[in-house]
Formats: C-alpha cells, sequence, structure tokens
C-alpha cells in the first residue's frame, strides 16, 4: 500500500513549483546624455568596441551633462571624474565613461553632483563636463554605455537610433536572467 496518495491537485501543485521558471525582469535604460546613437564598435578605443569591458551602446553628447539613465546606486566614481559605476537593485551593473582617454585630463572640466553611495533615480544629473575642453585636449567625446557583469542578461536591446534627448528616450532595454 502506498504510503503517500497524491491527489491531481497535489500533482499539478508540485509540478508547477518545481518546473516554475524565474520570472524574468527588463529594464529600460534611458538615454543619459542628449546626442546621437553609436554603436559600441564604432567607439574609437578598442576595449570599448571590443566589448571587453561589456556590452552597450555609445553617445556622441551635444550637451555636457551626464543623467542617470536607470534607478541605481553609484558604486564608481573616478576621481577624475570621467567615469561612473551604477547598479541597480536587480544587480545590473554598468559603467558610463565620459570620453576616450579622458583620464589624461585628470578631472579639469568634470564637475561630479553625486558620490559613491548615493541612490539616484533615472535622470538625476550625475557628472556635467565641458565638451570643449575634452575636444582641445584631443579627446573623443563619444561616450560607452556599458553593462559590466553581462553574464546576469539574458537579452540587450539598443532600442534609440539617430538622435536622443537625456531622460526622454529609452536607449536600451535589457532582460535578466
Amino acid at each position: 500500500m502506498p504510503i503517500f496518495v497524491q491527489t491531481q491537485k497535489e500533482e499539478l501543485m508540485l509540478r508547477n513549483l518545481f518546473s516554475r521558471k524565474k520570472q524574468q525582469q527588463e529594464i529600460t535604460f534611458l538615454a543619459p546624455l542628449t546626442g546621437s546613437v553609436v554603436p559600441l564598435s564604432e567607439v574609437p578605443d578598442p576595449v570599448f568596441a571590443g566589448k571587453v569591458v561589456g556590452d552597450g551602446a555609445a553617445i556622441l553628447p551635444t550637451e555636457g551633462v551626464l543623467y542617470a539613465p536607470v534607478d541605481a546606486k553609484v558604486t564608481h566614481l573616478f576621481p577624475t571624474h570621467h567615469a561612473i559605476g551604477l547598479s541597480t537593485d536587480s544587480g545590473l551593473e554598468l559603467l558610463m565613461h565620459i570620453g576616450i582617454d579622458t583620464v589624461k585630463l585628470q578631472g579639469k572640466g568634470f564637475t561630479p553632483f553625486v558620490s559613491v553611495g548615493d541612490q539616484v533615480k533615472a535622470g538625476d544629473k550625475l557628472i556635467q563636463f565641458d565638451i570643449a575642453v575634452l575636444q582641445e585636449s584631443g579627446c573623443p567625446i563619444v561616450t560607452p554605455i556599458v553593462i559590466t557583469n553581462g553574464d546576469v542578461v539574458a537579452e540587450k536591446n539598443v532600442v534609440a537610433q539617430g538622435n536622443v534627448a537625456a531622460g526622454q528616450q529609452p536607449l536600451m532595454t535589457v532582460v535578466l536572467k
């Protein structure tokens, strides 16, 4: 005689419990800059173009203000203020690097509005920068926006093309595993 007899309802419940897939979360990144969207592969730096740091997109800015693309915590703010790292509550990590080779400016032309540990909302002002200072120093101003922990990403889609307005239009969507 069987010790455990299952009803159809119990069997269905157990099957659902063990076969249930984790609900995938989609995150929308707002454009963090006003300017034109550029494929990451066209960034004039092999580390970003080759997706060594991570996958994402880039923007050629027409205005010198970087905004938060998502609600997140500031996890890194480089001492030279040319790059910032954010982490969402769901664990997605991103790096935004204003211009190329801008570390050589040693902070000249950059004004941060946040500190490490700050919680930011999508659209919050992060860093102001002087495009003219970057250009006069010979630094390309194209700005990569990359996901640095791609292992948690099931799908990434750059949804913006052409010109974008900071904080107004989606740049890309990411589905987490």
